[in-house]
């Protein structure tokens, strides 16, 4: 049997056109070259949607990111990979995105914090990896990454989607220099998420993992959250220790299969499988049908 080099989806993805394999890239990069670094810069990308007052106190107001936060996660997560691991046009492409439309629907969202919240999920993986990754990412995965949310923006109903990955990071960059600012419902919605995180670890473990997590968080958000940044020792210390992992992980070999929801250590609310179509909140007086789709078996998760 033929070895497969380090490099081997490297190779792979340099045989793809970012402008119409996006969605190949984009499973490529995130079940086989930077699965683990995808998951923690989306959830960190989410993290930071909460620092935006109207998103903070709708996220607040509903009671999922506080009452059943491990659920609200694990949704999340779930209703996005399913999208990016399956394919947008697949049966659970379309699912997840139809979930993601209803709940988003039964709430007046301004279209600016949709159009913000796709830039958090376009520019924040890229940053991470940039700082992160076992290697440097590719300027063909970040096209991908852009083409991919742009769509998926189209199928929201999203308007005024940027068209570069410079202007998603302008429209970060300035929606959050204008728009970030403390509110305590926010600060209730991060503190219950950072808490969800700990949990992931030793109960001995987890004030260093609270001191790590708010180490890799930039000022501006840890200003909105009225968080007390690390001291600079701390902080080159926990960005020593991710630039550790990532030579670790380039000198591991190739991920020959990839990795899926299966997988997720950190979602833990469906040992039996889940139904796209349960996943989510689903508002008092909501007239969407529940539990439309069949149960994915496949997808154990937490195991």
């Amino acid at each position: 049997m033929t070895r497969m080099r380090r490099d081997h989806w490297l190779r792979e993805i340099e045989k793809l056109d970012p402008e119409s394999d996006y969605e190949e890239i984009s499973r490529i990069v995130g079940t086989y070259e930077f699965p683990w670094d995808i998951q923690q810069s989306l959830s960190l990308a989410l993290f930071r949607t909460y620092a935006v007052p109207s998103i903070g106190r709708l996220l607040f107001d509903t009671g999922a990111f506080t009452g059943s936060v491990q659920k609200r996660h694990d949704d999340t997560l779930l209703i996005l990979f399913s999208m990016a691991i399956d394919g947008l046009d697949s049966p659970d492409g379309h699912a997840a995105v139809r979930r993601m439309n209803q709940m988003h629907g039964s709430y007046d969202i301004p279209n600016d914090d949709l159009r913000y919240v796709l830039s958090a999920f376009v520019v924040t993986p890229t940053r991470w990896i940039e700082k992160f990754g076992w290697r440097k990412g590719m300027p063909a995965e970040k096209l991908a990454g852009v083409r991919y949310y742009q769509r998926l923006g189209k199928l929201m109903g999203t308007t005024g989607i940027p068209e570069t990955y410079e202007e998603f990071e302008f429209l970060l960059d300035t929606y959050e220099a204008d728009n970030f600012a403390f509110n305590e419902k926010s600060l209730a919605v991060a503190d219950s998420t950072l808490s969800l995180f700990e949990s992931f670890y030793p109960r001995p473990a987890r004030k260093a993992v609270n001191t790590l997590l708010r180490s890799l968080m930039d000022d501006r958000l840890l200003k909105a959250f009225h968080y007390k940044k690390p001291s600079a020792p701390v902080v080159f210390l926990a960005h020593s220790l991710m630039r550790l992992r990532a030579r670790i992980v380039a000198l591991k070999p190739v991920r020959k299969s990839p990795q899926g929801v299966a997988d997720f250590r950190a979602v833990r609310s469906y040992p039996d499988g889940f139904s796209i179509d349960e996943l989510g909140t689903f508002p008092a007086g909501c007239p969407i049908p529940h539990g439309q789709s069949p149960r994915q078996e496949s997808s154990r998760v937490g195991d």
